[in-house]
């Protein structure tokens, strides 16, 4: 028989035969209080899912009006389900297996901005608004240069919000008092300070009033923010099918993530007032002054770990991080050089408590058996993100320290030894792994395919600037231990080297 789809109606029916979180009928007739740009996966698995939480607690009293900016996708999806959708929080909660299902109902309604400009625009006299939040991907903040604000809409998301701000201060008088709280969470530094940046830049090309500018720079508080949750989004079709089965209804919206969550936002007692929160923040939820301590801890302890880690364990045979770590020798290597060499070496003023308290939550993230974050994935650009997430660390330790650190010697050869290309077809680089080819998805590719073609000498690669911004070979030991390591990678194999160098640091 086949299943209904997810709507108000189908809530009122008892059809799920898991424990299902229903929404109060009454968050119906909240008033909208956030205007988000974004409908991915990583806005409703943690922003909209905060939004959902704190009106179940009665605090936040208030949905979210969407603004769909492309034409990909279903645009009726949520319409169809009255803006409803499930979301399935499955991983581990200290140690113990946690699957929570919920049904989401902070979204009120859904606009497309090519096909809907003048509707949205018409959310800019609602004086109930008091958020944007917004997640356009990292190159959504970006200056247009032939930006007009007058089209419908214009083409960028930060002309839309110019024009958006435009039309409220308009509507509104240009009171202080109809300034918003505008939360970006695209994962680039400093995205909020760079997006007030652009609208001001947008507005003075414009040749919007100066009373104007003056109201979107003074009435409007743009925050820098981090976000950190795993959410894949759309299950397989296997899992999708069971889990209606379940739910007894059909859901198009349906997204999974895993237990943890981080919404870190830089803000004052404005930004705790717009989101109710001046007394407590729920769990997950940071509104601080300064933010800086929790992207340190993301970018070097999550982020770094993976890039160090992730191109050994591959060629070692592995293939997503749950398989590394539900190997011992592996998770060990990956633990140790998280604690005993990453965290220390944190450029950034960070108690020891509070990078193991973070390392270990990580960890127990790592070994969520229900996510299949694959190690290739990770590949992706693999020699920016060591530039970016791993050489300050290096960097640093050498400061406090003074020599090379063992683990993070072996990953970066490893990493050197992935980037060995045997095959090229069309500017696709390919290596081999037992026989079999995988892509290596990185700019710098086509020089590492010459570099091993020249020798593969270590100081070379150390020495080119443009990769590192400076030259590795001054910190004394590190060319050498690298060199040793990418050769013994070599002859016996990065399984065996790995084997071999956890059970000779775990002695000493």
């Amino acid at each position: 028989m086949s299943l209904p789809p997810l709507t108000r109606e189908t809530l009122t029916k008892p059809t799920a035969t898991v424990p299902l979180h229903r929404p109060d009928p009454a968050v119906f007739d909240l008033p909208e209080r956030v205007l988000q740009f974004g409908t991915g996966v990583l806005l409703r698995g943690l922003c909209d899912g905060f939004f959902d939480e704190a009106n179940r607690q009665g605090r936040f009293n208030g949905r979210v009006v969407v603004v769909k900016s492309t034409d990909q996708g279903d645009g009726d999806a949520f319409g169809r389900q009255d803006g409803l959708f499930t979301h399935v929080i499955r991983g581990l909660d200290n140690g113990e297996p946690l699957e929570e299902y919920r049904v989401n109902a902070s979204i009120s309604r859904t606009l497309s901005a090519r096909g809907q400009w003048a509707d949205v625009l018409a959310c800019a006299q609602n004086p109930d608004l008091q958020l944007v939040v917004s997640n356009t991907t990292e190159v959504g903040i970006q200056l247009d240069e032939t930006e007009n604000l007058n089209a419908a809409p214009p083409a960028s998301f930060p002309g839309k919000l110019t024009r958006f701000l435009y039309e409220r201060w308009q509507a509104l008088g240009g009171s202080a008092d109809a300034g918003l709280v505008i939360v970006p969470t695209e994962l680039i530094p400093d995205n909020g300070t760079k997006l007030q940046e652009i609208c001001l830049e947008l507005a003075h090309r414009g040749g919007l009033e100066v009373a104007f500018l003056d109201w979107l720079e003074t009435a409007n508080q743009f925050c820098n923010s981090l976000v950190d949750r795993i959410v894949p989004g759309k299950p397989n079709a296997a899992d999708l099918a069971e889990f209606e089965r379940n739910l007894g209804y059909r859901d198009g919206l349906l997204l999974v993530s895993e237990a943890y969550r981080l919404w870190a936002i830089e803000g004052d007692e404005r930004v705790k007032a717009a989101f109710d929160a001046l007394d407590v923040c729920p769990p997950g939820l940071v509104i601080a002054p300064d933010i800086e301590i929790y992207r340190e801890l993301k970018l070097r302890l999550l982020n770094g770990t993976h890039t160090l880690t992730c191109g050994l364990n591959f060629l070692c045979g592995k293939n997503t991080v749950r398989d590394s770590m539900g190997d011992p020798i592996a998770a060990n290597f990956v633990e140790r050089l998280m604690l005993d060499e990453l965290a220390p070496a944190i450029p950034y003023d960070v108690s020891d408590e509070a990078a193991e308290t973070f390392g270990r939550q990580v960890l127990e993230r790592f070994r969520n058996p229900f996510l299949e974050h694959k190690l290739l994935s990770i590949t992706t650009q693999y020699t920016a993100k060591m530039r970016m997430r791993n050489v300050p660390l290096l960097v640093t330790h050498y400061e406090r320290q003074g020599y090379a650190p063992d683990r993070f010697c072996l990953g970066f050869a490893a990493y050197l030894l992935f980037m060995k290309a045997v095959g090229e077809d069309g500017g696709q680089y390919f290596g081999r792994r037992a026989g079999q080819p995988y892509p290596i998805q990185d700019e710098a590719a086509a020089w590492f395919c010459q570099w091993w073609e020249r020798g593969a000498d270590v100081a070379e690669v150390l020495a080119h600037e443009p990769f590192w911004g400076q030259d590795l070979n001054a910190l004394p030991g590190f060319a050498e231990r690298v060199g040793e390591c990418l050769a013994a990678l070599q002859e016996r194999g990065p399984a065996a080297v790995l084997t071999e160098s956890e059970v000779v640091l775990v002695k000493n």
